[in-house]
């Protein structure tokens, strides 16, 4: 058969066979939840990311490209609305038939409830009451009540652009939302990999088998992680530290690692006097060791807080602002910080 029969004999059983499906455009809203999205797609297709690594997802505006990406999505995977506000709107410009899943509303996600408190012992599971809404809690940061709409802290000049989130965040935590951070827990990783592999599935079911696989594969690499993580505390569980905002309770839940407290409340504010002050008896009475900064944050608050003290510091991401985005994203944002707080430890 000459050259030219071969060459049309190829091309004839390439139309002949069956077609490739289109993987689904699939928008993702932060870096670690995109990871997750990422691992189950691998193979098939990749998701955007909406929030660029190292901005804050609580406030951010969208790049024409990001904006794009959200808009042309048939999916959208994000954590929910107490983590982008804003999301809510830009939601509403979704084409006709996509779906959006929150996956703190995912069945089997573990959601643990705001921690208002400095010290977190005022902190009980499933009891709001005793989430730090006390006396001296609101005295401290010169709130009337629960009047925080008006924002009146001294703490907050220079942080307009921040307003619209404080009232949201404390309107939520008034009726018991929940903490957002709910990715840095591993056992909620897994479950939302088979929530996406689900959902994913519906939107592509020619895929489903490739989704489903690798969300199983996915399981696996995540237990080993805990092993690995609980291997790298396991020398220095029981250290006291302090963390810059009140970021990390799955990641202490899930490791039984528990921090003393917290500098600030939320990235959205700075911490007011008595605060810092309150802080600094803590690292005093109960010899913390180590205290925790994060890359976007002043330094000159934690050396405030570390004022005659002989505690080191140490940095957390809780973002993986400095990875690169994709698969291997998640898994090495969970070492970052076992290995951060061992080695401050």
């Amino acid at each position: 058969m000459s050259r030219n029969l071969l060459s049309l004999s190829f091309a004839a059983s390439l139309l002949a066979g069956p077609a490739l499906a289109e993987a689904p455009r699939v928008a993702v809203d932060i870096a670690p939840v995109h990871s997750l999205v990422a691992r189950v797609m691998d193979g098939v297709g990749a998701p955007e990311l909406v929030v660029a690594p190292g901005a804050s997802p609580h406030e951010y505006n969208l790049r024409p490209s990001e904006a794009g990406a959200l808009q042309e999505a048939d999916v959208v995977f994000w954590i929910g609305p107490d983590l982008t506000p804003w999301m809510e709107d830009a939601l509403g410009t979704l084409s006709e038939g996509a779906n959006v899943v929150s996956l703190i509303e995912a069945d089997g996600t573990t959601k643990l409830e705001m921690r208002e408190n400095a010290l977190f012992e005022a902190h009980v599971h499933g009891d709001h009451d005793a989430h730090g809404h006390d006396e001296h809690d609101h005295e401290e940061h010169g709130h009337d009540e629960h009047a925080h709409d008006d924002h009146g802290h001294e703490e907050h000049e220079g942080h307009e652009d921040h307003e619209g989130h404080e009232e949201h965040a404390h309107e939520g935590h008034d009726h018991g939302a929940y903490d957002a951070h709910s990715w840095l827990s591993p056992d909620n990783g897994t479950v939302w990999l088979n929530a996406i592999a689900a959902q994913l599935s519906a939107a592509d079911p020619e895929n489903a088998g490739t989704y489903y696989a690798n969300a199983a594969a996915a399981r696996e690499e995540l237990v080993a992680l805990k092993a690995e993580i609980n291997g790298i505390l396991e020398p220095v569980r029981g250290g006291n530290f302090i963390v810059f905002h009140d970021a990390y309770q799955y990641f202490e839940a899930a490791f039984d690692f528990p921090a003393s407290g917290a500098i600030s409340i939320s990235d959205a504010s700075d911490p007011s006097p008595a605060r810092i002050a309150e802080i600094q008896a803590r690292v005093a009475e109960q010899n913390v060791s180590c205290v925790m900064s994060e890359p976007q944050f002043d330094p000159g608050i934690v050396a405030a807080v570390m004022e005659g003290s002989e505690a080191t510091t140490g940095v957390l991401d809780p973002m993986g602002s400095d990875l690169a985005p994709g698969p291997e994203l998640y898994g090495q944002l969970i070492r970052n910080l076992a290995e951060g707080l061992a080695d401050c430890l």
